[in-house]
């Protein structure tokens, strides 16, 4: 008969994550947390139901403090909340426990909601969620008939969870993946919508929680219609049409739904749904809704102020996805209102796509060859001049040979509405106030907006005529854009970097799409050169407000860089000689400069190729051959051979690669310059 195991008296084992806190080293902080911490955290630890529900409402007040805050995290508050004040049979300490956490996410690092999730946070919100619709949908008692205080408690924990799910789904994608999974998340935002007892501020924090966990999120989408219980879609669609604030915020999701199901102008989903149904209400608010002496309570309703910002927002985001309807548009339409969109948002041609780039194929190793095996080519591009013809040309000049016939204007029922009704409102908000930050917040929202539908817009096709509906619609709108914002703005000669910045890019877009016919007042051009020279030797956060330690800029899309491309539009035929003549001088400057950095010269080079690419333009003979810039160029090359070379591959990639297309342009485009002198 095997041995009987003697049973052993064993401790009880002490909690792993409770671990015991070494007191702090400042002596500040060791009398802060003998004073305020301890005695709280005692008490809510307390046998006591009063006392614990008194200290989780003394911690939702302290936790604010960064002080008290650290101290607290230091003492393992997340998991005494977690494992005893969440489970608490007090519905009080419940709501202030979730405060404390929603408290915590918002003022610490993403880190801490990540942590949130893997000590299993979202188990938690899922059993709150199930208590708060279990009283919602309750038929005895009914909640309106629940005490005022009672429902304020329910609508206090909501509000909690709604902010705290809101910090989750920014933190991490697997953590919004898990959030839109949960069904009982998902059925209690989708029932604050539907229910009229909701409160104004719940009801807000819901549709800003929606817009959150619904950007670019298909199986979201897919939810929201999917709702049958309830009918959560349709319910936005009401207040949609119904206007006001909330009309708004409903705007905000399902400009997101729609861009994640893909129902475009094209593709049209539910009844026709796509963004042209979101802008007249957008416009409305953007319209009735006035930022001066606009009052802050915590709602967004009552805040005109916020509410114009949110509804630019939208207006700007939809501006940019519409690039990608027309994209698709000309795809599924093979012909109808051709798109010629260029790889990239800032307008900058690719016109090195259609050739073999020599240059950008070797690897490092062979560098030091480089010089040599220019040489070469260079001859062997001077034996081929025959070859050289308009084609190639067209390919440097990104000339796009395919054509199409012009579609009618109401088959892009988004673009019609952002022309027609939103640019309007966006041109006034420009000349907004700034005396205050909210006007300040403004105008700049406003010039991003227009920013976006210029930009998109310029990316369309109007060569030979090409969308020639879509240009009548724009160029009025464009011309007056740049009289009533633009110009304004310029004359102000405001000092503001960030907004000289924003203008100058809304400035390039007008000017690119409308092709040397900008409203300028001939003397205009000279601000953007002097901006030019303002800007230089600034580093890239000085250019755009961004701060120290941000991702490093993309040097194409700096201040000089926009510059130059505004200018090379502004030159282009039918200027007049005179202005073509001041920014073909400046742009030849930029190149002679020793210090012009890498991204200016292959910006105003690739301006030249545009400008002086048409020999029948009378430029061409006026300023191109009787100022000399052929000789200009010719001596130029050499040195953007080193200027190329100068730039490692590894690390800018991007600049290395458009530096060599450069080198092969400028090559082919003096060699047919050279092909092509105008006769005496």
């Amino acid at each position: 008969m095997g041995k009987q195991r003697r049973n052993r008296t064993r401790a009880p084992r002490t909690d792993p994550i409770a671990k015991p806190v070494k007191p702090p080293t400042d002596p500040e902080l060791a009398a802060l947390r003998e004073s305020r911490i301890l005695p709280v955290l005692k008490d809510l630890q307390s046998p006591e139901p009063k006392s614990r529900t008194a200290a989780a409402g003394a911690i939702a007040n302290i936790v604010q403090d960064a002080k008290c805050r650290k101290l607290l995290l230091r003492e393992q508050v997340v998991h005494i909340v977690l494992t005893e004040t969440l489970t608490d049979a007090s519905i009080d300490s419940r709501a202030a426990g979730w405060d404390i956490l929603r408290v915590l996410a918002q003022e610490e690092e993403a880190d801490f909601c990540v942590h949130l999730y893997r000590l299993d946070i979202l188990t938690a919100i899922e059993h709150a969620a199930k208590a708060i619709l279990e009283t919602l949908t309750a038929s005895e008692p009914s909640f309106t008939k629940l005490l005022k205080a009672q429902q304020r408690l329910v609508w206090d924990m909501t509000s909690s969870l709604l902010s705290l799910l809101g910090y989750l789904a920014v933190s991490r994608d697997e953590v919004l993946d898990a959030i839109v999974a949960n069904k009982m998340v998902m059925r209690l935002l989708f029932r604050l919508v539907s229910t009229e007892a909701v409160s104004q501020e719940v009801f807000e924090e819901a549709l800003s929680c929606l817009t959150t966990l619904s950007e670019d999120n298909l199986p979201f989408g897919q939810a929201i219609i999917d709702d049958q219980e309830t009918r959560c879609y349709d319910e936005l669609t009401k207040l949609v049409v119904a206007g006001g604030p909330r009309s708004v915020l409903a705007c905000g999701v399902l400009h997101n739904v729609f861009a994640s199901l893909q129902w475009l102008d094209h593709s049209p989903g539910k009844d026709g749904a796509c963004d042209a149904l979101l802008i007249p209400s957008l416009c409305q608010a953007l319209e009735q809704a006035s930022p001066i002496n606009g009052k802050t309570n915590g709602s967004t309703a009552s805040n005109p102020s916020q509410i114009m910002q949110i509804a630019l927002e939208i207006v700007a985001s939809i501006g940019t996805d519409l690039q990608v309807a027309l994209e698709k548009g000309n795809r599924s339409q093979s012909g109808a209102n051709k798109v010629a969109a260029t790889e990239e948002w800032n307008g900058i041609e690719e016109t090195g796509d259609a050739m073999d780039v020599d240059e950008g194929g070797k690897d490092d190793g062979e560098e030091e060859d480089d010089e040599e095996e220019d040489d070469d080519d260079e001859e062997e591009e001077e034996d081929d001049d025959d070859e050289f013809d308009d084609a190639d040309l067209e390919r440097v000049t990104g000339a796009d040979e395919s054509g199409s016939e012009a579609g009618d204007l109401d088959d892009l029922p988004t673009l019609r509405e952002l022309v027609q009704k939103a640019v309007p409102q966006l041109i006034r908000l420009t000349n907004i106030t700034t005396e205050s930050e909210d006007g300040i917040a403004i105008q700049g929202l406003a010039l991003a907006a227009l920013n976006n539908i210029a930009w998109t817009i310029s990316c369309i096709d109007f060569a030979e005529g090409e969308n020639d509906n879509i240009f009548r619609a724009w160029a009025p709108a464009a011309k007056k854009i740049w009289q009533k914002a633009i110009s304004p703005i310029l004359e102000a000669d405001n000092a503001d970097l960030k907004l000289a910045t924003q203008v100058t890019s809304l400035a390039w877009a007008l000017s690119r799409s409308l092709n040397g016919n900008t409203p300028s007042d001939g003397t205009q051009h000279r601000r953007f050169i002097a901006l030019y020279q303002a800007s230089k030797g600034l580093a890239p956060n000085e250019e755009d407000g961004s701060k120290e330690g941000d991702e490093a800029s993309d040097p194409f899309q700096g201040l000089g860089v926009k510059c130059i491309g505004v200018l090379g539009s502004l030159a282009r035929d039918p200027a007049p000689i005179n202005v073509n003549r001041e920014i073909g001088v400046f742009l030849m400057t930029v190149l002679s400069k020793p210090d012009t950095v890498a991204a200016d010269i292959i910006e105003a080079l690739n301006q030249i190729f545009d400008i002086y690419a048409d020999e029948e333009a009378a430029c061409d003979k006026e300023v191109f051959y009787q100022d000399g810039f052929l000789g200009h160029l010719e001596e130029f090359l050499p040195r953007l051979k080193t200027i190329a070379k100068d730039i490692n591959k590894r690390t800018f990639e991007e600049l290395r690669t458009k530096a060599d297309e450069a080198i092969l342009n400028l090559r082919r485009f003096i060699q047919y310059k050279k092909k092509h002198v105008p006769k005496a």
